[in-house]
């Protein structure tokens, strides 16, 4: 039996959203339920269980299996209680001699087509179909099972299937299915693919991928729904046809995106079975992706980092040493390299997929400990104009709905985003209502998927030139301001009216009309227009955005832009509006929170405010410096200079996130000591000093916050492979350079947390155990829950404040040397920098970065798809295989980075956002031309990789095995 957390009850249908309600009676109970509720569900409320094989509460009635027949007084005939609503004053039975009949033959025409190996099935325990048999009372099939004979007769039958073996996750086994469509209909309703139908007719009907095709064939994404809805073994998980049934499960929530998914993590002993999505987790309702609900392997893989290493120089080979060892040696160095070049000349980099806590120490580490504030994040070089923009404009940097509120949207426009591949649990919210009704404007250069899949069509797609994000914005406000379609009631109340006067004249002028800007944009002026006037219509307009938007020069101009946009329209402040950033990484959102900025301080106050510093420095017992410290950019541009000698790197691989690879290596080769903290020997880790090692989000206990300023509890599941956790190693850390830092749980340092954050006031563990999860701002002035929707009364800055939004061309121009602009974005089987997800059966689906180009480019230069193509730009050269086809436009190239080997920020630049540094990896000008070998950086690589998988192999005693390509 699971346990942990409360024993969920499937209701069969879902829920009735009317406010209504209806009495009825139910095997002599009176029940009152919402007007709508199906008979199932009623009776289910009342605590009485109907039989179902083709009802679940996640997915609309089908009426099919004939098993949750009931009697109705008054009505003829045995109605499926599954298809039919509850009305005032209705007597029903579910459970009559008649019906005991009618459901025992159902059962026994089901167990006549199914092979009777329950005690060998790896759904034994867990089978709805064996439930059901129990429940009927079925005891014998007079009509033979599995072609068995009888009176000589030898009935048709399909437990000689062939199973189908293709996904790397999962087993289809066609013999054991009873076609009750629910991997069908969560294809279609909860994931919104499509992959799957039903093939043949009558007898013969059978689950189909696509047109008969093995599942890795098809259109499938291995989301898991459809394994989650089976009711029998027929799609099954090949961990528990392995492992087994799992004993016992642990809520906890995904480490991957920022969607923030909450699982249970279903184990025997400490060792993981399955991952299976929480169906009371609020960001994801029990669905999942193909990355949380399958991509978990890496946790365990043979590379993890299990012991501390160190090494006096790169070029040494590592030598596995203990903790109190590892930790000496790091922290003798720092304080050598302060003690002979200034306490600034050392700094440190938090981790996005580490918790709100470990985060949180870390910066303390940095400002308290190293006495600098020379600390930053990844949030640097994805979504910092994010929380420069929101603040400006709205006056706090964060998403203003949840993932729920796009249900209520009429009108969505999707900036710079891709969330198919980047979101994709997100995306399937959105899909559905998109099917539903609701209007779609996409702003990106390439076609991505939501711009026309399975009954879905964008109305508009403003397919612009990279580095133009602001002309198109600015030409849609100028729509919206000459049209006379401003919500002036709503800017009245809500905005600063002299800065909306100022914003009015601005975008007014002939120069910002979509005219204007269209040999800019390339996108047409009609489009423009026509897509202002759709989102102003809304009644409800929501703006979601991704890295597309951020990573500009003109990220933040773009981010204020969209703000602008979005309150002179009046949708800001009510459900299915807002302006909504699509977080990269599972804690992105929380490493801001926590203070990892070099000018702020947990909850984004700034560090030269001597009232909020004052606090921490009475908490901490230190005094803080009060000059801002170096972002990433401005660490690597002073260890070039000399100035800048030691890092502690916690979770974050910059050699190969950040921009320009070479000049990030050539930055880190001149530090005298650098310290990194990880589950893998990743790119940074190659020239470090010091390797600690990390936890995976199984070995974790604290919290993470999701694009939606949800705060939810990870819990550890098994015990950190290396004995220490993130935060005790920070802290071990710590005490040894002098600062001690004593707590006895992640718990402990969350409560330092809100007692130092007025937004985080409210968090404690006992809330989240008790609710689940809770937003931030969360204290004595919000729901005991915190914030579902921001800005709902007022914006946090009081009147929200509008800013002229100049078009400022990119520096970053094509020319005839680099006739192209490349752009780049993600993939869904792979996560970030991969190192996760390339430890796992994910790169079955994609094994490399390709670049992606247009026939028409193509054909210039003589490249066919499959080719290897090289691009360079300005500042580097790679090589990469092409992949040719019309999803980007002519003129622009696309790729993604999530293999090392392929060095697509080789050939990234520094250009940066002008508020942020964000780098603009959206816009790089590159050729591609056809090349027959690798690139000399990938050689050089290729070189020094193996030299560094050496040196590793040596400090543990094992053979060198290069991971990847």
């Amino acid at each position: 039996m699971l346990h942990h957390h409360p024993i969920e009850i499937d209701r069969g249908t879902p829920p009735s959203r009317s406010t209504e309600t209806v009495e009825l009676t139910i095997d002599g109970q009176r029940v009152e339920v919402a007007k709508g509720t199906s008979l199932m569900r009623a009776a289910v409320d009342a605590g009485i269980q109907v039989p179902k094989l083709c009802a679940t509460d996640s997915l609309d009635p089908f009426g099919s299996c004939r098993l949750c027949l009931v009697e109705v007084e008054g009505r003829k005939g045995y109605p499926a209680s599954c298809t039919t609503p509850a009305e005032a004053g209705m007597v029903v039975r579910t459970q009559t001699p008649k019906l005991q009949e009618l459901r025992k033959g159902v059962m026994e025409l089901y167990i006549s087509d199914h092979p009777l190996d329950c005690l060998t099935c790896a759904a034994n325990g867990d089978c709805e179909l064996q439930d059901m048999a129990g429940v009927t009372g079925l005891r014998n099939v007079r009509y033979g099972v599995a072609g068995e004979a009888v009176d000589g007769v030898c009935g048709a039958h399909h437990t000689q299937a062939k199973r189908d073996e293709s996904n790397p996750y999962f087993s289809y086994d066609a013999s054991k299915c009873i076609v009750c469509n629910r991997c069908v209909r969560a294809c279609e309703e909860t994931q919104g693919t499509f992959a799957l139908t039903i093939s043949g007719r009558g007898f013969e009907s059978r689950v189909s991928p696509g047109q008969d095709q093995p599942f890795m064939d098809s259109e499938c994404v291995s989301c898991g729904a459809c394994v989650q809805a089976c009711p029998t073994a027929t799609l099954q998980e090949k961990s528990v046809i392995e492992l087994g049934q799992p004993g016992h499960s642990v809520i906890t929530t995904c480490a991957y995106c920022g969607v923030g998914c909450g699982f249970k993590a279903e184990m025997k002993g400490n060792t993981v079975v399955r991952m299976v999505p929480w169906k009371d987790g609020k960001a994801n309702e029990g669905h999942s992706c193909v990355k949380g609900r399958f991509a978990w392997g890496y946790a365990t893989h043979k590379d993890r980092i299990t012991k501390p290493m160190i090494r006096e120089q790169i070029s040494d080979p590592w030598r596995e040493v203990s903790w109190e060892d590892a930790i000496a040696f790091a922290a003798s160095r720092f304080k050598a390299i302060q003690a002979q070049h200034g306490k600034d000349s050392v700094g440190g980099i938090t981790s996005s997929r580490c918790t709100n806590e470990e985060v949180y120490l870390t910066q303390k580490l940095i400002r308290a400990a190293f006495n600098t504030n020379n600390v930053d994040t990844c949030a640097r070089v994805c979504h910092s104009p994010t929380g420069y923009g929101m603040g400006q404009t709205f006056g706090t940097s964060a998403g203003t709905q949840t993932f729920k509120s796009v249900e209520e949207a009429d009108v969505i426009m999707v900036i710079g985003a891709n969330p198919t591949d980047a979101h994709p649990v997100f995306a399937s919210r959105m899909k559905k209502r998109l099917r539903a009704g609701a209007k779609l404007i996409v702003v990106d250069p390439r076609r991505i998927e939501l711009v026309e899949s399975a009954h879905i069509r964008a109305q508009h797609h403003l397919a612009l030139q990279p580095g133009t994000n602001v002309a198109v914005i600015t030409a849609m406000a100028h729509v919206v301001v000459t049209e006379g379609l401003v919500n002036e009631a709503y800017v009245a109340e809500r905005c600063d009216t002299q800065s909306f006067n100022d914003w009015r004249d601005f975008v007014s002028k002939p120069e910002n009309s979509p005219e204007a800007f269209e040999a800019v944009t390339g996108v047409p002026a009609a489009e423009v227009r026509a897509a202002a006037r759709l989102f102003t219509s809304g009644p409800n307009s929501a703006i979601y955005y991704g890295l597309g938007v951020t990573e500009h020069a003109q990220g933040s101009t773009m981010v204020i832009g969209i703000c602008n946009l979005a309150m002179a329209c009046g949708m800001v402040g009510r459900e299915g509006v807002g302006v909504n950033p699509l977080r990269g990484q599972n804690n992105v959102q929380g490493s801001c929170d926590m203070g990892s900025f070099p000018h702020e301080l947990p909850g984004y106050r700034h560090i030269s405010d001597t009232t909020v510093r004052s606090s921490f420095e009475a908490a901490w017992g230190v005094e803080l410096s009060t000059e801002p410290g170096l972002r990433i950019p401005n660490m690597f541009e002073a260890a070039l200079s000399g100035s800048f000698k030691g890092l502690y790197c916690v979770g974050e691989d910059i050699v190969q996130s950040d921009p320009n690879t070479q000049h990030v290596a050539t930055a880190l080769s001149a530090m005298d000591c650098i310290v990194v903290q990880d589950i893998f020997l990743n790119e940074t880790a190659k020239y470090a000093h010091v390797l600690l090692p990390g936890s995976s989000f199984l070995e974790k206990d604290g919290t993470f916050t999701n694009a939606e300023r949800r705060i939810s509890r990870v819990r550890q599941v098994m015990p950190p492979l290396s004995g220490v956790g993130d935060w005790e190693a920070t802290m071990m850390l710590s005490n040894a350079l002098g600062y001690p830092m004593h707590y006895e749980h992640p718990e402990d340092i969350m409560r330092e947390i809100a007692m130092l954050t007025p937004s985080f006031a409210g968090v404690t563990y006992e809330k989240i155990e008790r609710l689940g999860s809770v937003q931030w701002p969360c204290n004595d002035n919000t729901e005991e829950a915190g914030t579902t929707l921001m800005h709902a009364g007022g914006f946090v800055r009081g009147k929200g404040r509008f800013f002229n939004t100049q078009y400022v061309a990119s520096e970053e121009r094509v020319n005839s040397r680099y006739p192209l602009l490349l752009t780049t974005g993600r993939i869904l089987s792979q996560y970030n920098v991969g190192a996760q997800t390339r430890r796992t059966p994910n790169n079955q689906w994609h094994d490399e970065d390709r670049l992606e180009i247009h026939p028409h480019d193509a054909e210039e230069r003589g490249i066919a798809d499959g080719d290897w193509v090289g691009v360079a730009s300005r500042a580097g050269q790679t090589v990469l295989r092409a992949e040719v086809n019309d999803r980007m436009q002519p003129g622009v190239v696309y790729t993604t980075f999530h293999f090392p080997e392929s060095g697509a920020n080789v050939i990234t630049t520094d250009s940066s956002d002008w508020a942020t540094n964000c780098p603009e990896y959206k816009v790089t000008a590159v050729q591609v031309s056809k090349v027959m070998q690798p690139s000399e950086w990938q050689q050089r690589y290729a070189d020094f990789n193996r030299r560094q998988l050496d040196l590793l192999a040596q400090g543990r005693g094992r053979k060198t095995e290069v991971i990847g390509k």
